[in-house]
């Protein structure tokens, strides 16, 4: 059980410091994101909810998972959006937009979009782990 729990708070810290750089680049460098996000293959007209539900996401991720009455939820809202993101990346690989367009901050920015595909995996694996060990330690205490 030990290891369960170590294997939790390293999962929980690894998704908190992605989520919470993630956000914070955004916010740090707002205008640059709300044209990146004007890029993006998506009508204009929801760049203003975007710019705010994105990073205000990723910071609620963050919450939920550093909390131990919400993790589970924070896992699983984890494994949604880094399976969005996933697909997303996906669908750009596969040219499915006719053009690159990226938010992407800091170094992550500098990945290619295969790496982005397999940084993104391996979040939703850390993900579904998660979901697994917290979902055993609140049915097996």
């Amino acid at each position: 059980m030990l290891k369960r729990q170590v294997l939790l708070e390293c999962i929980s810290a690894l998704l908190i410091m992605l989520f919470l750089y993630a956000s914070l680049s955004k916010f740090l460098d707002f205008q640059t994101f709300t044209g990146e996000m004007n890029n993006q293959p998506l009508p204009n007209s929801w760049t203003p909810i975007l710019v705010w539900t994105i990073p205000c996401s990723e910071i609620l991720i963050c919450i939920f998972v550093l909390l131990e009455r919400t993790r589970l939820l924070g896992f699983w809202v984890s494994f949604s959006f880094m399976t969005m993101f996933t697909i997303y990346s996906i669908m750009i690989l596969l040219n499915f937009f006719g053009r690159i367009p990226c938010s992407c901050g800091g170094v992550i920015k500098r990945l290619t979009w295969k790496q982005h595909v397999v940084l993104n995996l391996f979040f939703v694996a850390l993900s579904i782990v998660g979901i697994i060990l917290q979902r055993k330690k609140i049915l097996n205490p």
